[in-house]
């Protein structure tokens, strides 16, 4: 990719920040990788989803299969949050054979890792919410999440009507966008080189393998206007949960948008400094949200060290909003997931809003 942003080389901020969180996981006796405790949850979690989906699976009547495909579609939400999320970011271990085996099982879940690693670790991690840079926020014209996006007349309702499209995320991403990006061998603006060997081999197996324990074996055992159905409803409550996730960290009333001028260099910037101000976290002390979402509620401390486990998120916090604080830096955090859905919620009717000076 060519690059189009350059941050300010002096890193400041960055730098005591680093010695900051060493010193801390040294003095907790902790290395930056996930311990036994991430390969115990990753258990837990394998458990679960395969239970939900084998209860489904030998389900006889509605009443037990609905809330057996609300569970799985909560536990394969669970399983990308934890498990791909940490592998793709080399975060699992020191073994790259791990992470990439830990990263995998969005491939299992009808993802691909090769794509979202160019998406995520490199588009967003390194330029969150820069219109055209960060392909998270771009919707197309379905929704306007940055004030640096044209407007649209429905534009007017999307903060009614993104709610039950945010659903949709996993059938679009298992069905639609990861082949469109290998076809055209882009992401959003920026192109990237296309699978090949390994990872084209897995790229294509994991779609296979998918596709035949999602659709291919359940249709085996019943109607496939069931199947289709209760795949429904899985993908439903997963993309529900990885949309909300994701926009409550990044796109709401107290987070900063930029566009490609006024960042980066043109600003003097430190790269840092630009993820702490279009970040926020949430509900940081709800101990059952934090285990389920994988520490991604702590989302500065992610952006900032994302090849930090999610386990160790929570260990630092404090340290670096107390850094952030001295050097006057914003930190931007929500006390509860309920306030930081309204502020979402907020986001989407403001920008639904005709900018000012546009023609009525």
């Amino acid at each position: 990719m060519e690059a189009r942003l350059k941050f300010q080389r002096a890193r400041d901020f960055q730098q005591e920040l680093q010695t900051r969180v060493e010193e801390r996981l040294a003095a907790l006796g902790r290395s930056r990788y996930g311990s036994l405790r991430l390969y115990l949850k990753t258990a837990v979690l394998i458990l679960w989803g395969v239970g939900s989906f084998t209860g489904l699976l030998f389900s006889e009547y509605w009443w037990q299969a609905v809330p057996l495909a609300i569970s799985l579609g909560l536990a394969i939400a669970a399983l990308g949050f934890n498990v791909g999320h940490d592998g793709n970011h080399g975060a699992s271990s020191r073994s790259k054979g791990v992470n990439r085996a830990m990263g995998a099982m969005f491939d299992l879940l009808g993802g691909s890792s090769y794509v979202w690693r160019f998406k995520h670790n490199v588009l967003h991690h390194s330029y969150p919410n820069v219109e055209g840079l960060d392909d998270d926020i771009d919707l197309g014209a379905l929704c306007r999440l940055s004030p640096h996006q044209p407007h649209r007349p429905f534009h007017r309702l999307q903060h009614l009507y993104m709610w039950p499209l945010y659903s949709l995320v996993g059938p679009k991403w298992q069905l639609w966008d990861d082949f469109v990006a290998v076809a055209r061998g882009r992401v959003g603006e920026s192109s990237f080189d296309r699978p090949k060997g390994i990872d084209l081999a897995v790229f294509v197996g994991g779609k296979i393998a998918f596709f035949s324990w999602a659709l291919v074996l359940p249709a085996l055992l019943h109607p496939l206007w069931q199947v289709l159905l209760f795949y429904a409803i899985v993908s439903a409550v997963e993309g529900l949960a990885l949309s909300v996730v994701f926009q409550l960290a990044h796109t709401t009333d107290e987070t900063e948008s930029y566009s490609q001028e006024e960042t980066g260099a043109a600003v003097g910037k430190e790269w840092a400094v630009h993820q702490v101000e279009t970040t926020a976290n949430f509900a940081r002390h709800n101990r059952l949200l934090t285990w389920y979402v994988g520490g991604l509620n702590h989302q500065i401390e992610h952006h900032l060290f994302p090849r930090i486990s999610h386990i160790h998120l929570p260990a630092i916090a404090d340290i670096v909003e107390q850094v952030c604080r001295e050097h006057g830096i914003r930190y931007r955090v929500y006390p509860t997931m309920t306030k930081a859905i309204a502020s979402h919620y907020r986001w989407l009717r403001d920008l639904g809003k005709p900018p000012e000076g546009a023609a009525a």
